[in-house]
């Protein structure tokens, strides 16, 4: 997911030992983790402000004008009805 968020705006970004979980009992713990890895080094700043994004969303509370249904969180759509956030 982080890798995808991070392509999506504009850092190339790949997963390193995405599968590795299901050998953890045959290699040390720590060396089954997977691992994000960026392109470009020159991209690290970003990439660690679009992280702190995603791992700290937003909250909010907002009303929902088609169903009336009080919305908190990071949610961008009514989890009642499916209506958009209003702007």
């Amino acid at each position: 997911m982080w890798a995808d968020m991070l392509s999506q705006a504009g850092v190339s970004a790949t997963v390193q030992r995405a599968f590795t979980s299901s050998i953890a009992g045959e290699i040390p713990p720590d060396q089954a983790l997977p691992e994000l890895w960026l392109d470009d080094d020159r991209q690290f700043d970003a990439a660690q402000r679009l992280l702190a994004q995603l791992r700290d969303p937003p909250q909010r509370r907002w009303v929902c004008r088609a169903c009336g249904e009080v919305v908190e969180g990071a949610f961008e759509q009514c989890w009642n009805c499916g209506a958009p956030m209003p702007s």
